[in-house]
């Protein structure tokens, strides 16, 4: 049994996640995610786009460790600090596109749970999107979604560090 490390630790080792890193432990998924990038690579939907929905995820679901990622991502392709900063309150920020915006509200549809009774994407979500992106865009979109819930669980329950090289983020 391994035991849990608590990454917040002032120990002499510094902050640790709680798990070994998973592409070392399961050799495999480092094609599932490579695979995984080609697909959503394939030049449909903005990659702008695609990481503005993926720093959406990493906040409805109040990971750090994706947030930062996603926000490093974004600087460094150089989109403002007023877009970055806005994708927590994307609903009545003015910086984003129609499209940008149809796919925030596809991504907090998937992520965020429907009221008792009612439909978690409702067509109007989805008409809005496809408004937006044609099929092959509104397929590759959804697969980023897909992608990023793909990654959440290792986030939350492994606990990689936030803000550190690739190399270092796992114990």
């Amino acid at each position: 049994m391994t035991e849990i490390q608590n990454p917040d630790s002032t120990a002499a080792q510094g902050p640790r996640s709680r798990m070994s890193d998973p592409m070392d432990l399961l050799p495999d998924l480092r094609e599932v995610s490579a695979a995984l990038f080609k697909v959503v690579g394939n030049g449909s939907v903005p990659q702008s786009t695609m990481t503005l929905v993926h720093l959406r995820a990493g906040q409805i679901v109040g990971n750090t460790y994706l947030t930062m990622m996603h926000t490093g991502i974004l600087r460094r392709a150089g989109e403002t600090e007023e877009r970055i900063t806005a994708v927590s309150s994307w609903q009545d920020a003015l910086c984003f596109t129609a499209a940008e915006r149809a796919a925030l509200a596809l991504v907090e549809a998937v992520l965020t749970p429907a009221p008792a009774g009612a439909e978690r994407v409702p067509d109007e979500v989805f008409a809005r999107a496809a408004e937006h992106f044609d099929d092959k865009a509104m397929a590759t979109l959804v697969v980023a979604i897909g992608q990023v819930n793909f990654f959440i669980p290792l986030a939350l329950i492994g606990k990689p560090l936030p803000g550190m090289p690739a190399s270092k983020q796992w114990t």
